[in-house]
Formats: structure tokens, C-alpha cells, sequence
């Protein structure tokens, strides 16, 4: 598993804050199947909601972006949040009873509003590297998540959502999305892009957005 090369170092520098995104209760609960049902359940229908903003991210970053890659790179993205990703949460939830309009009609958690309008703000503030920084977390987290628990869990209620995640179309998209970034970096900062001025705020993007996905997964559990 390769996503390319400014993302490990996002990772490492992040700390214990990536370790407990990425290993958080949820997370665990999901791998070995003791995850209350109505616990998965509330997160999905937060995630749907939460996918609609990110897509927005996404079409926003198509604004930002300098290049015609850049451009085509985001706007696929978009496509697969919403016709692929978010399909696991409508098939889900629909087979529970929860219609589509019942999850687009859905209150939004101070959690939710929190992670996704900072994502947000941090495209409508800052530039397109700005917005790679504060959305890498949740697109290559999910795709390292769903890597290892495919390895680790045995029996559990939640293997359609390790499948989606790592599967091979999830993967591919957290591949490119992390070519997208190693390129965009280089085309803004050059070869030595821990040199730039600009790498501290870059790197507290991202550790910033991976400690609201562990308030995220927290949301989840609290209820």
C-alpha cells in the first residue's frame, strides 16, 4: 500500500493523533464485530451527510486547481464519493428501513459541522494545497483502515464496509489522490518542500483534520 510520498510524512507528523484516528473504538469494533449496530448506524447516516460537503470540497478544489489534471483528478473524485462510496450508506441504511430522504433530511452532528466546515474554510481561505492538506486525512485514512482490517477481522456484521474500503476502487482512488498531492506539492513548493515556509501550516492541516476524524468516530459511539 503506496500513497505516495508527502502522505507518510502528513502521517508520521500528525503522531499519536493518526494512531488513535486510524485505531480508534470504532474502528476496532468494527474488526471484530462488537460495534453496536445502532452505534454504525447513526455514524452512517453522519457520513452520508458528511459526504455531501466533502464532494462540495472536491468540486471547490476543481476552483483551486492550476492544471488540467488537477481539474480532472478532483472532479473524479467527486464522482466516486457520490456514486460510489456513498452507495454503501444508501444500500445500508435502506435495508434498515432509512429511506435516502430520510438520511438527506437528517440533522447534522456539532461534530459533522465542525470537520466538514473546516475542510471547507480551509479551501475557501487558502489555496489548493490548503485543501489537500485538510481532506487527505479522511480519503487515504478510510483506504489505510480498510486495508488492514480486510487482513485482520474474521466474522463481523461490517465486512461491506471493510470490502468498500479496501477494494480496488477505493484503493485506485486513494492511489491517484495521493499522486495528486506529491505533484501538487511539488509544482507549489519544489524538491525540498519541508524547507518551504509554508510546510508547518500544511502539516497542521492535516493533523488538525485528523483530530476531528477521531471526534468523528467518537460521535459514533456517544450517540
Amino acid at each position: 500500500m503506496s500513497y505516495g510520498e508527502i502522505f507518510p510524512l502528513w502521517r508520521s507528523a500528525a503522531g499519536g493523533a493518526w494512531r488513535d484516528y486510524t485505531r480508534h473504538a470504532f474502528v476496532e469494533g468494527m474488526r471484530d464485530g462488537t460495534l453496536p449496530r445502532e452505534a454504525f448506524l447513526r455514524y452512517l447516516v453522519q457520513d452520508y451527510l458528511f459526504l455531501i460537503h466533502f464532494s462540495r470540497a472536491w468540486a471547490l478544489a476543481v476552483t483551486k486547481a492550476e492544471t488540467l489534471d488537477e481539474m480532472r483528478a478532483c472532479a473524479a473524485t467527486v464522482h466516486a464519493l457520490m456514486h460510489d462510496e456513498m452507495r454503501l450508506h444508501i444500500e445500508t441504511c435502506a435495508a434498515e428501513g432509512i429511506p435516502e430522504t430520510q438520511l438527506f433530511a437528517a440533522s447534522e452532528a456539532p461534530q459533522n459541522i465542525a470537520y466538514t466546515r473546516y475542510v471547507l474554510d480551509a479551501g475557501h481561505s487558502g489555496d489548493f494545497l490548503d485543501l489537500m492538506a485538510a481532506l487527505a486525512p479522511c480519503v487515504l485514512g478510510y483506504g489505510e483502515i480498510g486495508v488492514r482490517l480486510a487482513k485482520e477481522a474474521g466474522e463481523t456484521p461490517f465486512a461491506d464496509w471493510i470490502a468498500t474500503y479496501a477494494g480496488e476502487d477505493y484503493q485506485r482512488t486513494c492511489r491517484n489522490v495521493g499522486t495528486l498531492i506529491d505533484t501538487a506539492v511539488a509544482r507549489r513548493l519544489g524538491p525540498a518542500p519541508q524547507e518551504s515556509p509554508r510546510w508547518p501550516r500544511l502539516r497542521d492541516r492535516f493533523e488538525t483534520a485528523t483530530r476531528l476524524e477521531i471526534g468523528f468516530w467518537s460521535m459514533g459511539l456517544a450517540g
